[in-house]
């Protein structure tokens, strides 16, 4: 056979011949790479690591076809050696296509039975495809042959992830036959005395915790041998058994050894003090009175931890409110136990008040007191600050201390009632104290380093959104837009200003400015899934199709990427046998593959590639191939959609009981599945029109069969919307400025989406089966044309009507619906381009005696040359209409300031030389969005015109 030749030929020859190949490769020289293995072939034809690095040389050039068919000759030959199947095992793995790795490597192992590498090759190949069961029967097989602990925990961790990951895994009995199979191999093995590593004694207490066999794991935790292998076992493993045994003193003992060793682990006190209540419930009746002890012993612990500690943490004084917080919480004495909550609010305050994260530590403790003790303790440490409304700071340690009181003031609702003319003269102090910051205490600053005083104008932002909606004007949010720029100038690096700079102007819906904001940002690896919502939710119907594709591709990519990435590590946890980390990778690996971010942006750039499709009818078809959707087939895990985003990056100060992070999250993340399903499924609905006129069914499909999915997913659609309907979603809230922007979900509910696309499916279905109701369809679908085409239009001479009073503040919207319009008439253009250019060819191949066959329920069907007749006449309609479109665009006009220039510049009050041109800046964003958004539009119409035409 070939590869016999190839292994027969001296290995350094051989190696010394490939270099060349694999040295291209390494730098990316892909076309050369190709030269030298073609150049080597002529010499050794049969060489089949040559033809593998072909066949990847080709694959990296995009000639995939080509590719394709070297990879599936060389693996064919059923390779053995090690370098043709690494190489191989890269292309596959390039394709995603990880099964046919499983294919070499099983081949391979058939004729080398025993070859302790080739087993190990395969396991790894049957972990990535999660087959848990093969893995198990490879692992004893490579035990068997090379009797090493390593392969014999492969078996262990194999078994466990059949219970608790496995197909069976949802059944309970099961779960117990395999996590209990697992725990007798791991006693076998302990009984024979073969446990050698740290991380097989943490296999083995992972086992015993998934079965809730806590008593056993406590005892092999603190036994001997755990002790000798794993003298490391990190600490939270014993409160965790502790707290599972209730074994509560003991936990409360440990505590307070650990605690006196490291005094300012926020994590341990909060451990003890729920240990120490613990201790009290166990109390009996008969020792209450004595037993308050407790308590009193958790406070008299602090207290010595404080009054010992020669640096002050702020461990035990947060422990001291944490415990009087709990005590309030059961109704227990704890002003006569621990204080008055005040006045150790108060001390805490002077002790760390300079600190930026005082405001957070605070604000853990307030919700427990009510409104009224809350603006009296703002007011309280307003005045502990120093600083009054006369007076500046005079150093950065009392700036800071300023700063935290009016954030905790603003996080207790004492802004929300004052007057507008307040507002405004609290907004200017604001102003005057960053000013005041950053010329005082903000100089020779590094590029990396975020201003002293840049909260004060957040704050400001904040209170000026306020303002803002409260009167429904842009004006007073403009000129929080400017200061917030002026800030970015001054100190480049905070990401807070930048996020809120973002947020306003997708709010006032400029693209080019929150696309500036974003790259600013300069969001990497894994932000674009945790940070990327802060943009990418917001740019489908924004109006700039193809800005949004480059934002989607920079996405994608690290997704796709980082998928083969994390495949490879959960490979190596097992190369290593760091069983400690394989949950958290695969956990990770989950939680990235069904990220909502990450379904959505595929979805959303599909659409949008279709919607951009300007190419003649071939091109786009061939593009649309491309993109290969399967109507048929849902591809999204709707039950596992992982909600991953970070909504606390977003820095907020709002008032405590107007806040419910959770229940804001929940309704958005809900909301924005419920986009995605509209998204998703109208995407696949649309591909159903394509794929019946230019799918590959078969010619000799039963009646029907073909219009099968097109149906379904027209019945789903209705129905899809009906639902939504009913649910009867609201608006998300918008009352602080860091509330995530409504969703979408109301502007496709409010848009003829529904009645657009299911009218186009019935039209669809006329045309191909000739119904005699195709004339009354097509009208149907001509009137929907008229209306899309007079919202757009009506849309855009409302937005025009606006610039007269206020050319913000309802931009956003404006553009979003004439986007939506341009999408469904720009899908309508590539569909009726599909449609025609199938009839016109169908009508000039098929012949009477077909079109005599082809009855419609027993009637004559209306022939080819009438459909097509009516297909023109639809053509021509919509070539009208997008003309209207465009006529309306042109007229569109870009959003005007509510307020001119100067009238800005006299209420911004900072540096005069810096005014003019920061105002000035920011307007011309504004401009420079609407000039690049108009003939981008233009030209999108001006594409689906020559579509159509052609």
């Amino acid at each position: 056979m070939a590869h016999q030749q190839q292994q027969g030929m001296d290995s350094a020859l051989f190696e010394r011949r490939l270099r060349p190949v694999y040295d291209n490769l390494e730098v990316g020289n892909n076309r050369k790479a190709l030269q030298e293995s073609e150049k080597l072939l002529k010499k050794h034809p049969t060489l089949l690591c040559a033809r593998a690095l072909k066949g990847l040389s080709l694959l990296r050039l995009g000639r995939y076809d080509e590719s394709h068919g070297c990879l599936q000759t060389v693996a064919e030959e059923k390779p053995t050696d090690d370098s043709t199947l690494q190489v191989l095992s890269f292309c596959y793995r390039e394709m995603e296509q990880l099964d046919k790795i499983v294919e070499l490597y099983q081949h391979a192992v058939k004729q080398n039975p025993g070859n302790e590498e080739l087993l190990a090759h395969l396991f790894i190949s049957h972990v990535r495809v999660e087959d848990y069961k093969a893995q198990q029967a490879v692992a004893l097989q490579l035990y068997k042959a090379q009797p090493k602990n390593a392969y014999y925990f492969w078996s262990v961790i194999s078994v466990v992830f059949q219970g608790i990951r496995g197909p069976e895994s949802a059944q309970p009995e099961k779960r117990k036959i395999y996590l209990g199979l697992a725990q007798r191999m791991v006693d076998k093995h302990i009984k024979e005395g073969k446990l050698e590593t740290e991380q097989e004694a943490f296999l083995y207490l992972h086992i015993l915790k998934l079965q809730s066999k806590y008593q056993e794991a406590w005892e092999f935790l603190t036994g001997e041998l755990c002790a000798k292998l794993y003298p490391g076992a990190p600490v939270s493993m014993k409160f965790e058994l502790l707290k599972e045994l209730g074994n509560w003193r003991e936990l409360n003992e440990l505590l307070q050894q650990l605690l006196d060793a490291d005094r300012d682990r926020w994590d341990f006190y909060k451990e003890y003090i729920q240990s120490s209540f613990e201790l009290l419930k166990l109390t009996s009746k008969a020792e209450e009175n004595g037993e308050r002890d407790s308590l009193a012993k958790c406070q008299e612990f602090l207290q010595g931890i404080i009054d010992s500690s020669e640096r002050k943490k702020r461990g035990p004084y947060l422990a001291r409110l944490e415990l009087h917080q709990r005590m309030r919480a059961d109704q227990l004495p704890a002003e006569k136990l621990v204080g008055d909550f005040d006045e150790m609010i108060i001390e805490y305050f002077r002790l760390f008040g300079d600190k930026s994260c005082c405001t957070h530590d605070i604000a853990l403790f307030l919700p427990s007191i009510s409104m009224k003790q809350r603006q009296a303790l703002a007011s309280k440490l307003l005045l502990e600050s120093g600083v009054t409304s006369t007076s500046l700071p005079k150093n950065k340690e009392q700036m800071q201390k300023h700063l935290c009181a009016l954030q905790i003031s603003r996080m207790c609702g004492s802004h929300m009632e004052l007057p507008v003319d307040h507002l405004l003269a609290f907004y200017t102090a604001l102003k005057l104290h960053y000013e005041h910051g950053r010329s005082t205490f903000g100089k020779k600053l590094l590029s990396t380093e975020m201003g002293p005083s840049d909260a004060y104008a957040l704050l400001a932002a904040n209170v000026m959104y306020d303002l803002s909606r409260r009167e429904n004007k842009s004006d007073y949010l403009f000129e929080a837009l400017c200061l917030l720029q002026y800030v970015l100038r001054n100190s480049t690096s905070n990401f807070h200003v930048k996020l809120l700079s973002l947020k306003i102007y997708h709010l006032f819906g400029c693209q080019v400015g929150a696309q500036e904001m974003y790259e600013y940002l300069d969001i990497k690896q894994i932000q674009l899934d945790s940070m990327g919502y802060v943009h990418c939710q917001l740019l489908p119907l924004g109006g700039r199709f193809s800005g949004t594709r480059n934002v989607y591709d920079a996405t994608l990519k690290f997704f796709t990427n980082s998928y083969k990435e994390r495949l490879e590590y959960i490979a190596l946890t097992y190369r290593f046998c760091t069983f400690s980390k394989m949950e958290e990778f695969m956990n990770f690996k989950e939680r990235l593959t069904n990220s909502l971010q990450y379904v959505a942006c595929s979805v959303e750039a599909q659409i949008c590639d279709l919607v951009s499709c300007y190419g003649n009818i071939q091109q786009n078809l061939t593009a649309y191939s491309a993109m290969s959707i399967e109507p048929a087939e849902d591809r999204i895990a709707w039950h596992e959609l992982s909600d991953n985003r970070d909504l606390e990056a977003v820095i907020r100060w709002d008032p405590l009981h107007e806040v419910d992070a959770a229940e804001e999250r929940k309704e958005s993340f809900d909301q924005e599945v419920e986009v995605l399903q509209v998204r998703s499924l109208m995407l696949r609905l649309f591909a159903s029109f394509v794929d019946l006129y230019h799918g590959t069914s078969s010619k000799d499909a039963p009646a029907g069969k073909e219009t099968a999915t097109l149906e379904l997913l027209r019945e789903s659609w209705t129905g899809l919307f009906q639902r939504l309907r009913l649910m009867n979603y609201k608006p998300l809230a918008q009352k602080f400025l860091v509330n995530l922007l409504p969703t979408r979900l109301h502007l496709l509910l409010e848009l003829p989406y529904e009645r657009f696309f299911d009218d186009l499916a019935q039209l669809v279905l006329d045309l191909q089966s000739g119904s005699g109701k195709l004339a009354e369809q097509c009208k149907r679908v001509g009137d929907n044309v008229i209306t899309v085409m007079e919202l757009c239009v009506q849309t855009i001479n409302e937005s025009n009507e606006c610039n007269g009073m206020d050319g913000l503040w309802k931009r956003r919207q404006h553009q979003q619906k004439v986007a939506a319009s341009l999408e469904m008439l720009s899908l309508y253009a590539f569909l009726l381009s599909v449609l025609n250019d199938k009839l016109q060819v169908s009508s000039k191949t098929k012949t009477k005696k077909r079109q005599v066959d082809n009855k419609v329920d027993g009637t004559q069907p209306i022939s080819e040359k009438e459909r097509s007749q009516m297909l023109q006449e639809l053509v021509r309609q919509l070539k009208h209409k997008l003309e209207s479109c465009d006529a309306a665009i042109r007229t569109w006009k870009a959003p005007v300031l509510p307020r001119d220039l100067s009238s800005f510049m006299s209420d911004m009050s900072l540096k005069p030389e810096v005014e003019a041109t920061l105002i000035g800046d920011v307007s011309a964003t504004f401009k420079d969005s609407h000039e690049l958004m108009v003939p981008e539009l233009r030209n999108l119409l001006k594409d689906k015109i020559r579509m159509v035409a052609k």
